[in-house]
């Protein structure tokens, strides 16, 4: 992906900072992770697909071994029908207010984390003169999203009475690991643990879900116990192992091209608050991107890119709007590529390093690619 042909080179120097999908890397990991899920493979396509195009990655997943679909709000779920996507879909953080109606209509699943929630959902199912399709969501230790174990039981109860009324349908129980990332932590253990547990109630209140997932990207790498009969994988399919185990495919390249070219002396100051001057005579490229296009501001003084085939670094502040990068003697000239991360096949960073340069993870520098980019 980064090597790019004279003509398209020539197609995006023009046009500002550019975001390419590599769409067979997509396929490569969804091929592996619906062999290694040991079920069903549910692509999580939340936050427009990891900053990847939901739509895209959901229908490359799809046609490499996936079989549902996973979002957090209804709003995205319903996206993807109206894109004419039909497989399967699971929503799962909505507000008690939310538009449950429209999950039914729709045949999208949601999530329920305890009985405000499924009292709203059996309420709009009931208008539509159809069951809702509900996971029950357990809280196995996160202290976040789910049902706390004290209220399980409850919820259980609940949900088999809205099940005899014929508003709901519960066919799957669903939680998630806080550690997944870190195989082996005692923490998945008790995890596992309390999701078992949380079947048991389920089944003692006349229950019978299909469907039981526990694990995301890094588990069904890792962590036979914690796949059930699906397996939600969403950073996965995009290049991203949280837990550093496994080659996958990175699928983003981002460029820029370069608007100017200036020759400066040893000494001069550059950017905002002059926290870099040049140590010789140089060539300085500036490209037409910053932290509003989701270049973190935390990276400056360490980040680099590709330019001419050579690792180039990033001086001075990342502006809102640009960087400069040091080319050193290198003929740069206006209108030439810089490619800011990808594969890293060809010498450039990676989502990786930018992640590392940033003190934070890979996933927020791909979802944070702001709309001036063009996909």
């Amino acid at each position: 992906m980064t090597a790019l042909t004279l003509d398209r080179a020539l197609d995006l120097r023009g046009r500002g900072a550019a975001l390419q999908v590599d769409a067979s890397a997509i396929a490569a990991n969804s091929r592996l992770f619906a062999e290694r899920s040991g079920g069903a493979l549910m692509a999580v396509v939340k936050a427009d697909g990891f900053g990847h195009g939901a739509a895209l990655v959901a229908r490359t997943a799809l046609r490499h071994g996936a079989s549902w679909l996973g979002v957090t709000s209804l709003d995205e779920a319903v996206a993807l029908r109206l894109a004419g996507i039909e497989a399967p879909v699971l929503s799962w953080l909505n507000p008690v207010a939310s538009d449950f109606r429209a999950a039914v209509l729709h045949h999208v699943d949601v999530a329920v984390p305890g009985p405000a929630h499924l009292a709203a959902v059996a309420g709009a199912a009931r208008t539509t003169g159809r069951p809702a399709r509900v996971h029950l969501h357990l809280d196995v230790g996160l202290a976040r999203d789910g049902a706390a174990p004290a209220d399980w039981a409850r919820l259980c109860h609940a949900a088999r009475r809205a099940e005899r009324e014929g508003t709901v349908r519960v066919v799957g129980v669903m939680g998630h690991l806080a550690r997944g990332d870190e195989p082996g932590h005692e923490a998945n253990r008790a995890a596992r643990d309390r999701f078992a547990w949380g079947i048991g109630v389920a089944r003692r209140h006349g229950l019978r879900p299909p469907l039981r997932h526990l694990a995301a990207t890094a588990a069904t790498l890792t962590d036979p116990l914690s796949r059930h009969t699906l397996c939600r994988v969403g950073a996965g399919l995009v290049g991203i192992d949280p837990s550093g185990t496994t080659p996958l495919r990175p699928a983003l390249t981002l460029t820029a091209p370069v608007v100017s070219v200036r020759d400066v002396v040893a000494g001069t100051p550059v950017g905002y608050g002059h926290t870099w001057a040049t140590a010789r005579g140089t060539r300085l490229a500036l490209l037409p991107l910053g932290y509003a296009d989701g270049l973190p501001r935390t990276a400056s003084g360490r980040a680099e890119v590709l330019v001419r085939g050579r690792r180039c670094a990033v001086v001075g502040r990342i502006s809102m709007d640009q960087v400069v990068v040091d080319v050193g003697s290198a003929p740069v000239v206006a209108g030439e590529i810089a490619t800011v991360f990808g594969p890293g096949s060809e010498g450039e960073p990676t989502v990786a390093e930018w992640a590392g340069w940033s003190g934070t993870i890979e996933h927020e520098i791909v979802t944070g690619i702001g709309a001036r980019v063009r996909r």
